[in-house]
């Protein structure tokens, strides 16, 4: 009886096994499955990552060069005004020396304006 009891145990023993093996097995290849999903979300993340990367290194080129245009803009506005002050200047003089040709050409200069 104990030979029967022992080959009974073995027999159901082996029947778990195989059914819990297949359960086993099943959840393995699902967790495969999306561990395989997973690696494929992360790997395009990344190359979306590279993407904007490489997207920021232009903008910030892009921000430098327009960084210097607007000095150079703000220095060619700076040389202008003066410009302008020396002229406005000039004109004074010239308006104290002759009065007489300044009327004349003012009228002409007005209408340029």
């Amino acid at each position: 009886m104990e030979v029967d009891h022992i080959v009974r145990t073995m027999v159901e023993f082996g029947s778990k096994t195989l059914v819990l093996s297949r359960r086993v097995g099943s959840l393995y290849r699902r967790e495969v499955k999306e561990v395989g999903e997973l690696q494929g979300k992360v790997d395009k993340l990344e190359e979306e990552k590279a993407a904007l990367e490489k997207e920021k290194e232009g903008w910030e080129a892009e921000r430098k060069r327009l960084a210097t245009w607007k000095v150079h803009c703000l220095d060619s506005e700076e040389k202008l005004n003066k410009r302008i002050g020396e002229l406005e200047e000039d004109y004074e003089d010239l308006k104290d020396k002759r009065p007489s040709s300044i009327r004349m050409w003012m009228s002409w200069i007005q209408d340029l304006t």
